[in-house]
């Protein structure tokens, strides 16, 4: 048992110089198996660091039942690649429910550039002038040319060109000539065939370019052209969204945004200051009562609450988690719930030194005693961390999941810091010199007339 003990505590020592090393150390990568690590600090969410927050509900009417999760999934990938590359560090994108997607851009303030980056759906399609039979251009009511879908064939088939042929390099570039952006374009083999056979009629008329079923350009067609374009009359910022948009393809179905937000990071670094106050303060004060209420255990305990705070930290680093202000509150409550299974033993060591067993005894009982109470009002809480992460990704309440997932990961950490670093660093000090004064493992005399008073 004592070599185990020693085991198990070299262990422990060195699971706290890993974590205490992932905290420290700036940025970390490196590869275990097939997992790839790479974090340059701890992830704060919006609410610490300031930025846009916008909730999309998709169109999924027209998708049936089981394509409706594949709908989505694609939704959000394409989301994060224009993310990605308009150059937002940490979004935080989640699906809510079955048709809603969250996202988080921190850092970003400029909320309606943000809106159009990952609200539009950028179905990008080509069309020209709607003619009579005698030739003449369709206008409507209002005397504009009415258009329509810019076809050619393609492998016996009367195919409309469409964004769908498009290579993933679009970007922006300005016209030597007028000083103005343009977003130059490149088709795929099928598209600069069809391409070709569009602009060789149209030749001296015009090609107009729709997102949308929005007009974003109407060049005239100067000559022949096949694989590339461009997209002329737009401002700076529009051209480079949409060469990002272009990029990362159109959403596949339509989504509108039903909530937006900004969060100021003034605000956010003050409120994240005062938490981290609150928690040093609180941290301290029960590290303070534990040692002066149960002696050397309460010392053992407040060592093993340091190490539980290490652990914690790192696996938010790792994982990674991204911390909000709910999230610290849900770190500190399980700090709470680590000290209490502490307690828990304690009271269990005290009634049993007080029958008159012997140190060891006492503690392996106290454990022993203790465990279905630690164990029964733990599974209640992962019960109901469980109940407000489904409430959360329901109703779209991200900080509400925040909290849950922060709790459920402190709580299953403060489990193993009460059963196996408090005991294992009891078994040790019981075997010291320490462990022949049992006065100094409970407040009060250890007598069975006391106990039976």
């Amino acid at each position: 048992m004592k070599t185990r003990s020693v085991r198990i505590l070299i262990g422990i020592m060195v699971l706290l110089a890993v974590a205490v090393a992932t905290v420290a150390v700036p940025n970390i990568n490196f590869k275990v198996g097939g997992w790839h690590f790479d974090r340059s600090g701890l992830r704060l969410g919006l609410d610490l660091r300031g930025g846009t927050h916008v909730v999309l509900q998709a169109d999924l009417s027209q998708v049936t039942d089981n394509d409706q999760g594949d709908a989505m999934d694609g939704v959000v990938s394409i989301i994060r690649n224009r993310v990605d590359a308009y150059g937002v560090t940490e979004p935080v994108i989640q699906v809510l429910g079955g048709d809603r997607i969250s996202v988080q851009l921190p850092g970003v303030r400029d909320k309606e550039e943000a809106i159009r980056l990952i609200g539009q759906t950028a179905q990008l399609d080509f069309r020209e002038h709607q003619v009579d039979p005698e030739g003449k251009v369709v206008t409507d009511e209002g005397g504009n040319p009415k258009w329509a879908p810019a076809t050619a064939d393609l492998d016996g088939q009367r195919i409309h060109l469409t964004g769908r042929y498009l290579k993933r390099n679009s970007q922006v570039v300005i016209d030597q000539q007028t000083n103005q952006p343009q977003v130059a374009f490149e088709f795929d083999r099928s598209g600069a065939r069809l391409f070709e056979q569009i602009t060789g009629r149209l030749v001296g008329k015009p090609l107009g370019i729709f997102l949308d079923d929005k007009l974003v350009s109407d060049p005239i067609v100067r000559a022949v052209i096949s694989d590339r374009g461009v997209i002329e009359g737009i401002a700076l910022n529009e051209a480079r969204t949409l060469a990002i948009q272009l990029n990362a393809g159109a959403l596949p179905v339509p989504v509108e945004v039903v909530q937006q937000e900004d969060v100021d990071a003034t605000l956010a670094s003050d409120s994240l200051q005062k938490s981290l106050m609150a928690g040093l303060i609180g941290l301290a004060t029960v590290i303070f009562f534990m040692v002066a209420y149960y002696r050397v255990p309460g010392t053992m305990a407040a060592a093993a609450l340091l190490v539980y705070g290490s652990i914690v930290l790192a696996v938010f680093k790792l994982w990674p988690v991204t911390l909000t202000l709910a999230g610290i509150a849900a770190f500190i409550l399980s700090i709470g719930m680590a000290v209490d299974a502490n307690i828990l033993i304690f009271e269990r060591m005290k009634e049993e030194l007080r029958t008159g067993r012997t140190l060891a005894a006492a503690m392996e009982a106290g454990f022993d005693r203790a465990w279905p109470s630690i164990r029964d009002s733990n599974v209640s809480t992962f019960i109901t961390c469980a109940i407000l992460y489904w409430f959360g990704n329901t109703f779209g309440e991200a900080s509400v999941k925040g909290f849950a997932l922060t709790l459920a990961i402190g709580v299953a950490i403060s489990m193993f810091s009460a059963l196996t670093v408090s005991h294992t660093f009891l078994r040790v000090v019981a075997r010291s010199p320490l462990g022949h004064r049992p006065n100094l493992f409970t407040p009060s005399p250890a007598t069975k007339e006391q106990h039976a008073s």
